[in-house]
């Protein structure tokens, strides 16, 4: 595959930067990390398909960009602190982290069990907690507390239209990304005197294969087009410069927010 154009991105908005994104094998995590590269970033990716995490680290490299791929589930805790390491010993630093990786099943609530609640909050929740962790004290390793210009690092969690809103058979879903809210928030009031900032993208409806049920069930596309403002669903690039916006400099004195890429679907409700 070859990496896509990214309308607005320059190339050095990030340039010497070191950032990390999970969930980076498919998907949203593999377009944000595309449009990171694109920047200028040197990008870590990590993910459980090695084959997945190949073809995006081939497409950066193609493009000219520079990467390094870990395999990593990230609800293994005791294994993230260590892939995150191995990206900070190769670039020499640590300023960001995309907690992307995540997971969905759409399922009427009186059939959700135990195993399919647990799988979705600890990935989605539990896990982008333990990442965030592991990244801000490799942060705080390399960059001493600079709350004036915080700088120090930057944690950009994916959260959802979910975060905000309650979709009918993604309980387990929709209950991870009001939590994801919550821990960008109160991550946010805790690290910023330490110079870290922590922030959320909130992607509206974009086609992935973790979204696919959705698009395919009878009638959904009809019924939510129409809610759109923008009168389209998002195409992955759209969120890409999000993530630089808030992995840079340039977003220093924005801290415990959540950015809606939605179309206007939530500012229209």
């Amino acid at each position: 595959m070859t990496a896509p154009a990214f309308a607005g991105i320059t190339g050095d908005e990030l340039a010497g930067k070191v950032v990390m994104v999970t969930g980076a094998s498919r998907g949203i995590g593999r377009t944000l990390a595309l449009g990171l590269a694109a920047a200028g970033a040197r990008v870590g990716l990590a993910a459980r398909s090695a084959d997945g995490l190949a073809e995006t680290a081939a497409a950066i490299e193609t493009a000219g960009g520079s990467c390094l791929a870990v395999t990593l589930d990230v609800t293994d805790h005791a294994a993230v602190a260590g892939a995150f390491a191995r990206v900070a010993e190769r670039f020499g630093g640590f300023d960001a982290l995309v907690n992307n990786a995540g997971a969905e099943q759409v399922c009427a609530s009186l059939d959700v069990d135990e195993a399919i609640w647990d799988r979705i909050v600890d990935t989605n929740l539990k896990a982008p907690f333990f990442c965030a962790q592991a990244a801000a004290r490799l942060m705080l390793e390399r960059s001493p507390a600079n709350a004036d210009a915080g700088c120090a690092g930057s944690i950009v969690n994916i959260g959802s239209v979910a975060s905000m809103l309650g979709i009918p058979t993604a309980v387990p879903y929709c209950a991870s990304k009001h939590g994801v809210l919550g821990l960008t928030r109160a991550l946010a009031a805790e690290w910023a005197p330490l110079g870290l900032r922590v922030n959320a993208i909130g992607p509206g409806y974009f086609r992935t294969a973790m979204t696919d049920a959705f698009y395919e069930a009878p009638g959904w596309q009809a019924a939510m087009l129409p809610k759109i403002p923008a009168g389209r669903f998002g195409r992955l690039d759209d969120l890409a410069g999000a993530a630089v916006f808030l992995c840079g400099d340039g977003a220093r004195y924005i801290n415990g927010q959540i950015l809606y890429v939605d179309g206007g679907l939530t500012g229209a409700l």
